[in-house]
This record gives C-alpha cells, structure tokens and sequence, in this order.
C-alpha cells in the first residue's frame, strides 16, 4: 500500500469523531409506566423529547431515541391517571472518552455537536403521578432503572 493511502486513512479518522465511528446517532429506550401501587399500565401515551424533536409511544414499548448531549424530557398520560413525567440524563459514553484519550479533540467537537457521544438510560420506569430522574449511572445490565424522585417546586410568593 501506498504512503498515500495511509496519509489519507490518517487524514479521514483525524476529522471524524471516535463515537460517530463506533456508535449509532440512536440509542434503544424501554419505557414503561407504573401506578404509585406498583401495578403495570400498559397503553399510557408516552411523549418523550429532546433537542433533536418530539416523539409519543404507547407503553411499554422499546424504541430508538436520537442521542443528544440535552436531556430527554418525558411525559406519560392516560385516562384516569395523573400525568407520570420524568427526565432521563445524557451522559457523556465510551466514545467521548476515546476522543479525549487519543488526542481527538476535533473529534470530541464533531461527536458532542452529533450527540453520538451520550447515551441515555436503557429502560425507563415512569410512575404515574410522580417526576422521576433517570440517570444512566444506575442502569443494571438486564434490570429496569426505576428513577429517583425529584423533589416538587417550591412556588414562588
């Protein structure tokens, strides 16, 4: 092989971000939604959005999500039910760590503004009633992160 072609090989993983080479632009969601008694609700509306758009599914469903260095914001309703909402945190995967490891900061740029380079939690329990933070750090291989409750506003005077 020619020293160009290696020069060029260089040149082409120099520019392009070492998530956006090994991660997808999506990542799999399972969202479910619960009553405070810990029964299942199946079929609640589900909306879950971040800066790349708005989506709705009927629970429990398991689906492809844009990443997204932004939060994902979700609301679930259903008939009879007070509206279950949550906020799954992006954090920053592998990937990103790969760009900053190798020197990649071109990269870290490219897979930041992609958002190739976060992952959000992989299945979601959203309670009806309740606002619940979902962070990827507490995700168990095979297991539901059922959330942490966030504390209601204080209003106001």
């Amino acid at each position: 092989m020619s020293i160009r072609f290696y020069a060029t090989l260089v040149a082409c993983v120099a520019v392009t971000g070492c998530a956006s080479i090994v991660n997808d632009s999506t990542n799999p969601v399972r969202f479910e939604t619960y009553g405070a008694n810990g029964t299942e609700i199946k079929d609640a509306e589900c909306k879950y959005e971040n800066d790349y758009g708005t989506q709705v599914v009927k629970t429990p469903a398991t689906v492809n999500v844009r990443r997204s260095s932004k939060d994902l914001q979700i609301t679930c309703a259903k008939a009879g039910e007070s509206d279950g909402r949550g906020v799954a945190i992006s954090r920053a995967n592998a990937g990103m760590a790969g760009n900053i490891i190798f020197g990649g900061g071109i990269g870290a740029i490219i897979d930041h503004n992609k958002g190739t380079a976060y992952t959000y939690p992989m299945w979601v329990q959203v309670v009806m009633g309740k606002l619940l933070t979902f962070d990827r750090r507490a995700d168990v291989e095979g297991q539901p992160n059922r959330g942490v409750e966030m504390p209601a506003p204080v209003a106001s005077k």
